[in-house]
């Protein structure tokens, strides 16, 4: 009885809806009753069965859930906020913010460290600033081939600060050649610019030869106000007085203090880093021959952080024209500039 009851009041209700819930209400259970019959004894909904429901969630606000025994509300839900994420994910595709780099810009990345292993993520940037190229730091670490540890940076700020132009530096360090002799190489650096003035190599280094070099470094009357300089005994005991007769002042830096002629001793650095730890010298007049190579490379072409990544002796920047390269060294850096 009580289920006649619920039928006839089922039936006097269809009666007085309107044309489109019936419509609805019949699409719907014809749908799940296919997917029943289709799946059978498992129903599951396919994508073109999750759309529908997701469609008549909006059509038939106040039906839908009346009706739906295959799955839960919450599921279509779910599904419902599922393809409006992708909906706006389309929508969104098209990115702003910074334009993305060329295939052939990415190639250049690629190209300029897998060429130079040595180099970092600044050297790199410079290189290509010199290009007429202008790529983050970020990019360059996303595409480039290998990527490297950060440097050390050295810092020495006394004195040095309000007088660089007139500031020169020296030193000396040994190199063993493959015959275990050892060559000692004398150099004087600027200041300003970082630019490596002169070298020279020699087996017996005497106070007369050095005092010798830096006279060779000074023609012409170009000469620094004060020159940097350590305790080593080649220079002998009369050196500054010699330099006091030029009219420079010479600088003794303090006992077991090597940083206080940071400039010096980053540029050593530089040198065996960058060239001798990658090579074995035979003799002194190869080791001239190397470093000659290595001096103008470094002079004109390398970029110098402490310069904003520009050379010391720094040229006009070319940009348009065919990228080309010139190996250095045998191809331990390589030099890249604009095709005319």
């Amino acid at each position: 009885m009580p289920e006649l009851l619920l039928i006839v009041l089922r039936t006097f209700i269809a009666a007085i809806r309107s044309r489109r819930d019936l419509a609805l209400e019949n699409l719907v259970l014809r749908h799940q009753l296919q997917v029943a019959l289709r799946t059978n004894p498992h129903p599951r909904l396919r994508a073109p069965d999750r759309a529908l429901w997701v469609w008549l969630r909006h059509l038939w606000p106040q039906g839908w859930r009346e009706h739906l025994r295959i799955v839960q509300p919450e599921t279509v839900l779910r599904w419902h906020r599922k393809g409006w994420r992708l909906y706006w994910t389309w929508r969104s595709r098209t990115r702003l913010g910074r334009p993305r780099l060329s295939a052939e810009l990415k190639a250049l990345v690629g190209r300029l460290s897998r060429e130079n292993p040595l180099w970092g993520t600044e050297r790199i940037r410079g290189e290509l600033l010199k290009l007429g190229i202008v790529v983050s730091n970020r990019s360059i670490r996303r595409y480039r081939w290998r990527r490297l540890g950060p440097g050390d940076h050295q810092r020495w700020r006394t004195f040095l600060s309000n007088q660089l132009r007139g500031i020169w530096a020296a030193d000396l360090f040994v190199v063993q050649t493959v015959t275990f002799r050892t060559l000692y190489v004398f150099f004087c650096i600027r200041h300003e610019r970082r630019e490596l003035l002169h070298f020279n190599v020699t087996a017996s280094p005497t106070a007369a030869w050095v005092w010798h070099q830096f006279l060779e470094a000074t023609p012409w009357g170009r000469q620094p106000k004060y020159l940097i300089h350590d305790r080593d005994a080649v220079y002998g005991g009369d050196f500054d007085r010699q330099l006091a007769s030029l009219g420079i002042s010479g600088v003794r830096t303090p006992p077991l203090a090597p940083n206080a002629n940071a400039v010096a001793e980053r540029i050593v650095r530089t040198i065996r880093t960058e060239c001798l730890d990658h090579l074995i010298v035979i003799d002194e007049r190869h080791l001239q021959a190397v470093l000659a190579e290595f001096a103008d490379y470094y002079n004109r072409d390398r970029p110098h952080r402490s310069l904003g990544l520009q050379s010391p002796l720094s040229s006009s920047v070319r940009a348009g024209g065919r990228v080309v390269s010139r190996p250095i060294l045998g191809g331990l850096h390589h030099v890249y500039a604009r095709a005319a």
